[in-house]
């Protein structure tokens, strides 16, 4: 059992929620999926090699999941409780607590350094309904990439309904060092501000800007005379 390394999850096994949300734009949650969590004890234990079991507690829906060690020739439990769910109360009790079991195996718990992710309303649709902001575009996960150490470094969301890329992060191994340094030189030497250049491609960060909007950006900014011409 000491030497199962169990995988992180695929972007496609990643799903988006969205967290808050006002007029001026919204915040995705990641999360995962019971059919993922089933998928990875499958592919990691065996589809005999693992059970889950529910159990009431205090009116608290409990699930534990049982791993079997060839090794030591017994069952390893890990459990963990759902919250409740307005829609489906039990099934949803039942669903929550199962994912939250999974987490304590090691299932989806790369997704706790995922970065904060915030979507313009430039880039989704929100409405207003009544007293209340809300959006009904679905954002997916196309590219997602870890460190050793299991944390989130490379991220990519799309808006479904309009296939537009909304949040980029790419991996520190993949950024260019050389060319931040010497964008922020070309910054100084001009005197054009960073919230400019990120206003103008619609991103939070430079490390939200893909290499080709990077390199469009310094070409501009050479371009540009100095602050003092």
């Amino acid at each position: 059992m000491d030497n199962i390394r169990i995988r992180a999850l695929r972007a496609d096994e990643i799903e988006c929620r969205i967290g808050t949300i006002s007029e001026k734009g919204l915040s995705l949650l990641l999360y995962k999926d019971a059919r993922a969590d089933m998928r990875i004890l499958d592919e990691t234990f065996g589809c005999l090699g693992w059970k889950r079991t529910h159990q009431s507690i205090d009116g608290n829906l409990y699930c534990t999941v049982e791993l079997w060690d060839s090794e030591k020739k017994e069952w390893i439990s890990k459990q963990d409780v759902g919250t409740v769910s307005y829609t489906e109360k039990e099934k949803g009790q039942a669903s929550d607590s199962f994912k939250r079991a999974c987490v304590t195996v090691g299932i989806g718990r790369e997704l706790y350094s995922a970065p904060f992710i915030w979507i313009s309303a430039q880039k989704c649709n929100i409405q207003r309904k009544n007293d209340k902001w809300i959006c009904y575009d679905k954002f997916a996960v196309t590219d997602i990439s870890y460190s050793e150490s299991r944390e989130i470094t490379g991220l990519t969301i799309v808006n479904q309904d309009s296939g537009e890329v909304v949040y980029s992060m790419f991996p520190n191994a993949k950024r260019h060092n050389t060319q931040f340094s010497e964008f922020y030189f070309e910054l100084d030497r001009t005197g054009v501000s960073l919230d400019t250049v990120l206003s103008r491609y619609g991103v939070n960060s430079l490390e939200e800007m893909s290499p080709d909007m990077l390199n469009k950006a310094l070409n501009s900014l050479r371009k540009t005379k100095t602050k003092s011409a």
